[in-house]
């Protein structure tokens, strides 16, 4: 019998691609609804009863995290594969936490999302390479570096050359805030500035 799915994707030329990837390339899932916000999916969870969502982080209304949240709290068996266009940790560990089984970005190809979902239904946490190296890491340094999940967020975005602005549009914060992070890392790593911070940071293991 074909496992029962349902996408929460706002996109809906995603949304589309993924049903028609889904229907056409493998016999043993069925897409048997898509919505564009967690609102509805969470209305119709009980009639509709998934074995596996796919879930978009950036919606509107309620996001795909707190989403994830109250349909393990529903369906606790479902299994919820996130699938995002953002790669950095906070967002990886706060949807992990919230109950998602997986977390795969948007850029995986077709076999790709097709692997996790097989990996899901057998019991497995899918996630894209460039994520569970970011877990790894993570829970690597967990115990080491002084800085905490949002400022090593924005040290690996600093690192990449991103400018105040595209941190703060990426992580969704202010750039005041940014800032407020960056002091922070420069008093805990003991530097003066950005190319003595990044370089610290790689040295030591904390990005």
């Amino acid at each position: 019998m074909r496992k029962k799915i349902i996408i929460v994707e706002d996109n809906q030329d995603v949304q589309e691609a993924f049903k028609l990837l889904i229907e056409t390339k493998t016999n043993d899932y069925s897409v048997i609804n898509t919505y564009d916000n967690c609102e509805d999916a969470l209305s119709n969870l009980k009639t509709d009863l998934p074995e596996i969502v796919l879930m978009d982080i950036d919606l509107p209304g309620m996001n795909g995290i707190e989403g994830t949240r109250q349909i393990r709290q529903t369906l606790p068996k479902t299994d919820i594969l996130i699938i995002s266009v953002h790669e950095n940790s906070q967002y990886v560990f706060d949807a992990l936490c919230a109950g998602a089984t997986g977390y795969i970005t948007k850029n995986s190809n077709h076999t790709q999302l097709l692997k996790a979902l097989d990996e899901v239904s057998a019991g497995g946490a899918p996630m894209s390479t460039h994520i569970a190296k970011l877990v790894v890491k993570s829970f690597r340094r967990e115990s080491e570096s002084p800085l905490t999940g949002r400022e090593t967020d924005v040290l690996n975005l600093l690192a990449e050359g991103k400018s105040y602005m595209d941190i703060a549009d990426q992580i969704s914060v202010s750039k005041d805030t940014v800032k407020f992070h960056i002091k922070n890392i420069y008093l805990k790593l003991q530097v003066s500035n950005k190319i003595e911070a990044v370089t610290k940071a790689k040295s030591e293991g904390f990005i």
